[in-house]
């Protein structure tokens, strides 16, 4: 074979095989794809598998198929009942239309920021017009749902399908935060208040009930004690009236004893007194003289 025939085959056949490269192209599992010539649309292919377009005059742009997820960012909303809330989301959703999709957002970047645009809408819409106590009810779900429907509604004009939206979190804004918390320390400070003073006076209640029982029993029982002590002393005036007029000498005797016995108690006791007195007419001085 001719050398120049040989370079023309090599060539040939390396334009075939560039031509071939050029011809084919693999969509994978998770991707779809779709197929412009000379920036006018061809077809969509959201099939996997090995697919093919014309050489250098077809170009393809592939794009996910599987569920995405978009996080955005959390936006302060006035709630029916011009309660603030701070309102993080979560969202996903698939490209449902590649074309469409294409046409209107290009990318997944430009996508976000449409989809958070959307969410940020419907959020206002839909909560604007619903209070704090349904966003924590069970009817939250229905404000979900009805959340879901809105913003899937306009997805569709970008080629989307939202398949889940969710509020993740709600919290008040934080100067809120701080007032209600300053308001509810307060609250509980003055109920403290509230049942320590309670309590003091419960306390002075029961001293003072306490205080009144005291007084009526010290007054029964000294009452008692007085009855008993005339009890005692009538009983013993009887006795006494008794024994004298039984034997008047020797009560008088007895009596002189107790006189005796009271004066000289303490043993220090001198008495300056006539030995002829009344008081030791009990003595027989006499007697006592002779027997010494």
């Amino acid at each position: 074979m001719k050398k120049p025939v040989l370079v023309a085959l090599i060539v040939l056949l390396v334009g075939a095989g560039i031509v071939a490269a050029n011809s084919l192209f693999l969509v994978a599992q998770t991707q779809q794809a779709v197929v412009f010539q000379f920036g006018q649309y061809v077809r969509t292919i959201q099939e996997p598998g090995l697919q093919v377009k014309l050489p250098l005059i077809q170009n393809v742009i592939f794009y996910d198929r599987r569920v995405l997820e978009l996080n955005p960012p959390a936006e302060q909303v006035i709630l029916a009942d011009q309660k603030r809330l701070v309102v993080d989301t979560y969202l996903r959703y698939r490209i449902a239309d590649p074309l469409r999709f294409y046409q209107a957002v290009t990318n997944e970047t430009q996508a976000a920021s449409r989809l958070s645009d959307i969410v940020i809408s419907a959020l206002r819409r839909v909560l604007g017009n619903s209070t704090l106590a349904e966003l924590l009810s069970p009817a939250r779900a229905r404000l979900m749902q009805e959340m879901k429907v809105a913003v899937d509604r306009e997805a569709r004009e970008l080629g989307i399908s939202v398949t889940d939206m969710r509020i993740r979190r709600a919290d008040l804004p934080e100067e809120t935060s701080q007032a209600i918390f300053a308001r509810i320390r307060s609250e509980r400070e003055r109920e403290a208040r509230e049942f320590r003073a309670q309590g003091q006076e419960l306390a002075q209640q029961i001293r003072a009930r306490a205080d009144r029982e005291r007084t009526v029993l010290l007054a029964e029982a000294q009452k008692r004690a007085q009855e008993l002590r005339g009890d005692g002393d009538a009983q013993s005036i009887r006795i006494y009236a008794s024994a004298f007029d039984a034997d008047p000498s020797f009560f008088d005797f007895y009596r002189s004893l107790q006189a005796y016995r009271k004066a000289l108690a303490d043993g220090t006791t001198t008495l300056v007194l006539s030995p002829d007195g009344d008081f030791f007419r009990y003595f027989d001085h006499k007697e006592a003289a002779s027997s010494r």
